[in-house]
């Protein structure tokens, strides 16, 4: 008997299969984890039977304390007890039409069951009936493949995939996620059935590489993606970065590898997902503004401009967000140079000032975003770029502590310059505004309404405007 299944809600499940006299399965993603010794709260049970019957009679028995949720056209059902999810389904059997990932369905017996599962770590069956509590039924060798930390498919790889094209990415989730390998000829399957992944929703793709990006080790992922052909399909842009251009015996550094560097190095400071995107996308532009010199040989100028201007286009292909999440990753791709270049300067308090006005809120994470950034095979050289830009750090506290500049204003709004001069032109209002933005934070003046309309009225007379 496993310890899995050492619970009184386990029991309870068996009990009442049992008491219905049919065979029931925690199968997937559970038994897995459980061998893997990996918290998991989502139980999948499988029975030969009906599952929504199966699922509203577990429900009865446990009273009151849980919420059961139908979905008739799937066949299935879903329990929240405590902190669990249990979702039950009856043993089914599946086949596919060409152009579709969506199964045709018809109930099953195990054995047609077993044979629909994806990956043979995923198609192990643990038994809740009484009289083989906690026996492990595992058809497709599924622990031998846990112990030798591999992915195979349960049955030809090939037509695994080419009936459920979404599998190839799982599969590349779990090998991240586990850090397990992929066998050999899933991996060539993978490989040869690359385009059907076009068959599958934006939705479908990604949400599974953001599980990808999530993982610990994303590069892992991005690399297994590009060698299948699956990263040139889904996420083009990012293939752009690859490659190294020699022209007179100068080359530029792969920025498609330097990406996923400082991806990993986001993931060992930060969970967060927005911010291992704008790990993603803070050299994307530069593709398209690579140009060569002949004096300082390869540059990339204002790509951080254009990747920001880039966001939201991917974003929105990608079915990602486009509220505050792709303003937060666009606002860290435009800056993400921003600290880099002081480091390299005197710090003074109007650069640091004018840095933590332009990034707000998200002032720590750019520095976080921009010492992951920084990555070399020369380690003292990379000492010396984190210790200038933990100087950065130190001054951006400073003035923080000092000004508490971090949701900084001006005083002079819009409205204060229509109320005290006569505008002709619109243009007018925005120029003066930020002259007097411009001299506050290099501390020419306060940030105070009496000064700061002083020096409104004198720009105002080098343009020829009037007071009201």
């Amino acid at each position: 008997m496993l310890s899995p299944l050492d619970n009184s809600l386990f029991s309870l499940i068996g009990k009442t299969a049992d008491d219905l006299n049919i065979r029931a399965w925690v199968v997937g993603g559970f038994v897995r984890d459980s061998i893997l010794k990996k918290e998991n709260k989502d139980i999948d049970i499988v029975v030969v039977g009906n599952g929504v019957e199966f699922a509203q009679a577990v429900a009865k028995e446990l009273n009151n304390d849980c919420s059961l949720s139908v979905f008739k056209n799937f066949g299935t059902a879903q329990i929240k007890f405590d902190d669990w999810i249990i979702e039950c389904i009856g043993a089914r059997k599946e086949s596919y039409r060409r152009n579709s990932r969506k199964p045709l369905v018809e109930n099953g017996t195990l054995t047609d069951d077993q044979n629909r599962r994806d990956f043979t770590i995923n198609a192990m069956y643990l038994s809740l009936n009484s009289d083989s509590y906690g026996s492990l039924y595992d058809p497709f060798n599924g622990l031998q493949d846990i112990q030798n930390r591999v992915i195979r498919t349960c049955s030809d790889a090939q037509i695994t995939f080419d009936d459920d094209p979404l599998r190839m990415l799982r599969g590349i989730r779990f090998a991240t996620r586990f850090d397990f390998r992929i066998d050999t000829q899933t991996f060539q399957s993978i490989k040869n059935n690359a385009s059907r992944i076009n068959i599958v929703s934006q939705e479908r793709i990604t949400d599974e590489i953001n599980g990808m990006i999530l993982c610990d080790k994303p590069s892992r992922a991005f690399d297994m993606l590009f060698k299948t052909g699956l990263l040139q399909i889904v996420f083009p842009e990012m293939v752009a970065l690859y490659g190294v251009e020699n022209r007179n015996g100068k080359t530029h550094k792969d920025n498609f590898y330097h990406t996923l560097q400082v991806l990993d190095n986001i993931c060992d400071l930060s969970n967060n997902l927005w911010l291992r995107w704008a790990a993603i996308l803070h050299d994307i532009a530069k593709p398209s503004t690579k140009r060569f010199d002949e004096k300082v040989g390869w540059t990339f100028h204002g790509h951080e401009d254009k990747g920001s201007r880039m966001v939201r286009g991917i974003f929105r292909k990608m079915r990602l967000p486009l509220d505050e999440k792709m303003r937060y990753v666009s606002k860290l791709v435009l800056l993400h140079l921003r600290p880099i270049v002081l480091s390299k300067e005197t710090v003074t308090d109007s650069a640091v000032r004018r840095l933590i006005v332009n990034a707000g809120e998200d002032v720590s994470d750019l520095v976080t975003l921009c010492r992951a950034d920084i990555t070399s095979k020369n380690e003292a050289k990379v000492e010396k770029h984190l210790r200038n830009l933990a100087k950065v750090q130190e001054k951006i506290n400073e003035v923080l502590a000092k000004d508490e500049i971090r949701n900084w204003q001006p005083v002079i709004t819009g409205n204060h310059i229509i109320e005290r001069f006569i505008i002709v032109d619109p243009k007018h209002i925005g120029m003066i505004k930020d002259a007097v933005r411009e001299m506050i934070l290099d501390g020419v003046i306060p940030n105070e309404i009496e000064p700061a309309m002083k020096k409104a009225v004198q720009i105002a007379q080098t343009l020829n405007i009037s007071l009201k």
